[in-house]
């Protein structure tokens, strides 16, 4: 008999009541209990899927109603719980926070009903009792078609407390109450202007999460909690076969580069990409080879004396550009590829250059949210291809709140950057297109040399 799967949903209520915490927690201790934990992330986190990968073992994938269609979201589902015994979805923002306040649209309660998978609700008890039966009583009722299994709370004082909040669900609310996490700084993950701290900065060491999953094993009903859970088998679904590697894709991924979509790198892998991963922090040069570079999101801010200092990385990297070979850049990879990055404080960074621009940290969040991208000029992701020229805008944005709309994407020769984070995904053929591009422009330049250091 094939091997069934389980898999549930952690939400809450809204953000910041710790399901990141409970889902971490979970995880740890249904690893320490020796099972295979797939991890998930809805929306389009970084910082928390890093989190769930350095806990689980395995990468962890986002799942978002907004960017993709239902099929894709079941697609990359299916494909990541392949060989796992429990499959751990952590929602994003409020359960049925979404893109509009009108629609499920964008929200964890529509990636829940996609996959056909239970909720469990993340409470924030530090000043509540009694009052929580309402809360809870509200979102088991507010949509019928969802299924609201359990209840864990989080920030519990002590067993007096906890034993008000069971009082309280027992008496108002229909779903099992499936125990708590207590207040303890120990576990407490710091945060910052895009959210939390990054699992590559250390900032918990592996002692803290080995916390976590004790503290969900002694004070949460682990047994009910996966029997509540959903047992499915994997569909016999057809995924698409990976081909000959056709291109050699440098990877920027280290502290300072660590925001990337891991579907997006298994669909470059899929249309022949092989996939070569360096550290603009601490190598001195590109790996040998390498046809075109793709530098991801990331805090590259937080490392730039680091990264101006590492002088041989910035000459190699300037060759690379200069030799008119194809980079891909976003949010962060864009901020390296600039002039320079100008802290907070006023002092400046000279960064690779080979953007004519500079950038300014600020205090606040800009143009912070979902936006939708249309191409108005061939370039590495688009039809066309890359051409030399001077600097243009290539993407059209709409920002999907606000519907405001402004030009973005610079491309300059055959180097393409953007703050938008692109999944590859919401568009079937940019991997293909990005690969045979930089295929193409292999073909113009057969001179590259094989290092460019």
């Amino acid at each position: 008999m094939a091997k069934l799967t389980k898999g549930f949903v952690v939400a809450g209520p809204a953000s910041g009541v710790g399901k990141t915490t409970v889902a971490l927690a979970l995880m740890a201790a249904l690893r320490k209990r020796g099972l295979t934990v797939q991890p998930f992330k809805c929306g389009p986190d970084f910082i928390d899927s890093g989190y769930h990968t350095r806990v689980c073992g395995r990468s962890s994938r986002n799942l978002d109603g907004w960017m993709l269609p239902a099929d894709a979201n079941r697609e990359i589902f299916y494909r990541a719980a392949a060989g796992a015994d429990v499959c751990v979805v952590e929602g994003v923002m409020g359960l049925f926070d979404g893109v509009n306040g009108g629609s499920e649209a964008g929200s964890t309660a529509e990636i829940a009903k996609w996959l056909n998978l239970p909720v469990f609700l993340v409470v924030d008890a530090a000043s509540v009792a009694r009052s929580v039966a309402a809360l809870i009583h509200g979102f088991e009722t507010f949509d019928p078609e969802l299924r609201l299994a359990g209840v864990i709370f989080n920030k519990v004082a002590g067993q007096a407390h906890y034993r008000l909040l069971q009082d309280a669900v027992v008496s108002g609310c229909r779903g099992a109450l499936l125990g708590y996490l207590p207040r303890d700084e120990r576990i407490h993950i710091p945060e910052r202007y895009l959210g939390l701290f990054t699992a590559g900065e250390d900032l918990l060491s592996d002692s803290a999460f080995a916390l976590l999953g004790e503290l969900a094993e002694s004070n949460v009903n682990l047994e009910e909690l996966l029997a509540a859970a959903c047992s499915f088998q994997l569909p016999a679904m057809k995924f698409s076969s990976t081909i000959s590697n056709t291109i050699r894709l440098g990877v920027a991924r280290d502290p300072a580069f660590c925001f990337y979509y891991e579907d997006n790198l298994d669909a470059l892998r899929t249309v022949g990409a092989e996939i070569v991963e360096f550290s603009p922090l601490e190598d001195r040069c590109l790996p040998a080879g390498i046809d075109a570079l793709y530098f991801g999101g990331g805090y590259p801010e937080l490392f730039a004396a680091q990264l101006a200092a590492n002088q041989e990385m910035l000459a190699s990297l300037r060759t690379f550009a200069s030799r008119d070979l194809p980079i891909y850049a976003e949010c962060g990879g864009l901020m390296y590829l600039a002039q320079e990055i100008v802290s907070r404080d006023g002092n400046a960074f000279a960064m690779v250059g080979v953007l004519p621009l500079r950038v300014q940290m600020t205090d606040r969040l800009v143009n912070f949210g979902y936006t939708e991208v249309s191409f108005t000029a061939d370039c590495l992701v688009e039809c066309g291809g890359i051409d030399q020229g001077s600097v243009e805008h290539v993407y059209g944005l709409r920002n999907s709140l606000t519907g405001r709309e402004q030009p973005e994407g610079l491309r300059v020769g055959n180097v393409l950057a953007s703050y938008i984070h692109l999944h590859f995904l919401s568009d079937p053929g940019m991997a293909a297109r990005f690969v045979q591009n930089v295929q193409r422009t292999r073909a113009e330049l057969p001179s590259r040399a094989k290092n460019p250091c």
